[in-house]
C-alpha cells in the first residue's frame, strides 16, 4: 500500500497552530506536504491574541473544529496522516471514526465524552470550562501553564515557552467535549491505524489515560499502537527531544504501510 504523503498537524486547546512551527518544516524535509491550520478563532500571533482575543473565539466549539478539518481534508487529493495534540488527539479519534484519515496519531489526547477522565485531569482543566466565570473565554496564567504544560521544563525556559505558545481558549470547545453526544467515540467500529503517544509526566492527560484510550478500541482487525515517553510533559511536542518523537511517528507510519 502506498502511504499518503500528506500530513495535517492539529493543535490542541490553550495554544494555536504556531505550536507546531518546528514540526512542519521537519516533515517537509522528509518529502511530505504538511498542513498546519489554525482552529477557528485561533489565527494570529500568541502575544497579540493574549491582549485581544480573536473575535470568533468565544463561539468556537469542538464541532466547529472538526467541521473545519473535514472541509480541509475533503479538498485534498488523498486522505492524510493526521497528528493531533491534547484536545486535537480527540479530534484525531473523531476524524478516524468518520473515515477521513489514512492513519491517526493522538499525542497526549483528551478523552471522548464516553471515557471518564481521572480526577487529576478534571481538577486542572475545570477553569477552562468557564462554569463559574463571567469572562468570554479562558486565559491561563503563567502559574497554570507551568503546572499544566511546562512542569518538566527548567525554570529559565518556562517564561519563554509561555510567550511563544500561550493563547486564550474558548469555553465552548471544552464544554462540547464533555457534554455533547457528538464527542462520543464508537470503539467497536473498524478503523484505519491509530497510534497513541503519551508523556510519562503529563499533568493534564496522564500516561494512564493514554493507555486507557488505546485499550478501548475493540475491532481485532484494526491496528492500535501505544508509545509512552517517560519524563515528558504535556508539552512534549515542544520540549527538548521533540525531534525523536516526530521521527518515531513517521517510522511508525511508514512501517504500517510496508
Amino acid at each position: 500500500m502506498t502511504p499518503s504523503k500528506t500530513i495535517i498537524l492539529i493543535h490542541g486547546n490553550f495554544v494555536n497552530n504556531l505550536s507546531w512551527s518546528a514540526w512542519k518544516p521537519h516533515y517537509e524535509q522528509k518529502g511530505y506536504t504538511v498542513y498546519n491550520p489554525p482552529n477557528p478563532g485561533h489565527d494570529g500571533i500568541p502575544a497579540q491574541l493574549r491582549t485581544n482575543g480573536h473575535p470568533d473565539l468565544a463561539k468556537t466549539g469542538f464541532i466547529d473544529v472538526i467541521n473545519n478539518l473535514v472541509k480541509l481534508i475533503d479538498s485534498l487529493p488523498e486522505k492524510p496522516l493526521v497528528i493531533g495534540h491534547s484536545m486535537a488527539g480527540m479530534a484525531v479519534m473523531k476524524l478516524t471514526e468518520l473515515g477521513k484519515v489514512a492513519a491517526g496519531v493522538s499525542i497526549d489526547g483528551a478523552p471522548p465524552k464516553n471515557v471518564f477522565p481521572p480526577f487529576s485531569t478534571s481538577k486542572i482543566v475545570l477553569p477552562a470550562f468557564g462554569f463559574f466565570s463571567g469572562k468570554q473565554y479562558f486565559m491561563g496564567s503563567h502559574k497554570w501553564y507551568n503546572k499544566a504544560f511546562f512542569n518538566t521544563l527548567p525554570e529559565a525556559e518556562k517564561e519563554k515557552a509561555f510567550e511563544a505558545i500561550a493563547v486564550p481558549e474558548s469555553f465552548k470547545v471544552s464544554r462540547q467535549l464533555v457534554l455533547n453526544s457528538y464527542s462520543n467515540i464508537d470503539f467497536k467500529k473498524p478503523h484505519t491505524p491509530l497510534l497513541f503517544v503519551g508523556g510519562g509526566r503529563d499533568a493534564i492527560f496522564p500516561a494512564s489515560l493514554t493507555k486507557k484510550l488505546a485499550g478501548k478500541y475493540k475491532d481485532k482487525n484494526s491496528r492500535v499502537d501505544l508509545k509512552i515517553y517517560e519524563g515528558k510533559s504535556h508539552f512534549l511536542c515542544g520540549e527538548n527531544g521533540w525531534e525523536v518523537i516526530a521521527d518515531d511517528i513517521i517510522k511508525w507510519y511508514e512501517n504500517i504501510n510496508e
